[in-house]
């Protein structure tokens, strides 16, 4: 216990299925042995999981970090930074009270990666509407954490075991897409997800494809010219920099040859072209993974399933990759 990485996990919206998922990681056998678990959340959205999942463990809430090493087993060490009534928490229903609590929670969790207390976090899913009512207004957790950790240069990838996809832009309409579409920004997404792709696989020079953003990379200017004006620029400037990118390529074929493992990773130029086909594969084992910000971020790859909340019945298998992913990544 005393060598083991310290993940810490925030709870999530507490109207979704954020600490049902939570409570059925915790109990998995999957995990044990492989690190200590902390979490940041509310005692009574923690203890009616528990009850909606069936679980013997109980909740234990500590004063600090540092107290998380001697909590017995059976307990779940929880840092409870609201108090939360039944009304702030109803199933399916944002909240203003809980907006506010699961952004502090972030904003804790990130705190203590920065200080060097925890060696990673993994971050159970958000709902924007409600951390907007409570007056946060940030498109996601990927915008959030950069602001705290005071860069511009981070990318938001997904992956699993097979795929890894980075986005050039992220949670943007589709009528800014193309606007958004900068040789800066394309050259930077490439530059951080070959980075990023070598630590998480051990190459020393990962195989990237770039995507096209029009279809048929542009049909030679009929469909558009960002490939020959943008995106064709930018691979060149970052193979001029010895990094292993190809294209632009279709998006309607690529993924096609990446799912039988001729690239590494996949930079594709908006939330839709990469994130459909990666959950085609992926949608219980992906990962949400925050690269190039100074502390190390995964995350399950689904939203609040508001549906789902309060029937026990929503998968824990992406948290629990989540949590894999971030103790892999602190060795």
């Amino acid at each position: 216990m005393p060598n083991l990485p310290i993940i810490v996990i925030t709870m999530g919206d507490p109207s979704g299925i954020g600490p049902e998922i939570l409570v059925k990681a915790l109990q998995s056998p999957d995990i044990a042995g492989m690190c200590v678990l902390l979490v940041i959340g509310d005692t009574l959205a923690l203890e009616r999981a528990l009850s909606v999942c069936e679980s013997a463990l109980k909740v234990q809430e500590i004063a600090t970090v540092e107290d998380v090493r001697s909590v017995p087993v059976g307990c779940i060490p929880l840092l409870a930074l609201s108090h939360l009534t039944e009304s702030d928490i109803a199933y399916g229903t944002p909240s203003v009270a809980a907006g506010d609590a699961v952004y502090r929670y972030i904003c804790t969790a990130a705190q203590l990666c920065l200080d060097g207390k925890v060696a990673a976090m993994a971050t159970a899913p958000i709902s924007k509407e409600a951390m907007h009512r409570a007056g946060h207004d940030y498109p996601g957790h990927t915008e959030l954490l950069a602001e705290l950790c005071g860069t511009d240069n981070f990318v938001m990838m997904l992956a699993g075991d097979v795929l890894r996809v980075s986005l050039v832009t992220i949670h943007e309409a589709l009528k800014d897409v193309p606007r958004l579409v900068t040789f800066e920004q394309v050259l930077k997404t490439i530059r951080i997800t070959a980075e990023g792709v070598a630590r998480l696989t051990g190459k020393s020079s990962p195989k990237l494809a770039v995507l096209a953003l029009n279809p048929h990379c542009g049909e030679g200017g009929k469909f558009g010219n960002e490939e020959t004006v943008v995106i064709g620029p930018a691979i060149k400037a970052a193979q001029s920099e010895g990094i292993n990118a190809e294209g632009p390529l279709s998006a309607d074929t690529l993924f096609h040859f990446a799912q039988q493992g001729m690239y590494d990773g996949v930079v594709a130029m908006y939330h839709d072209q990469g994130l459909i086909p990666l959950k085609m594969l992926h949608f219980d084992d992906g990962v949400n993974i925050t690269l190039g910000l100074p502390i190390i971020r995964t995350s399950v790859d689904h939203g609040t399933a508001y549906n789902l909340a309060g029937t026990g019945k929503a998968s824990e298998k992406s948290l629990l990759a989540a949590i894999r992913m971030a103790v892999e990544m602190t060795q």
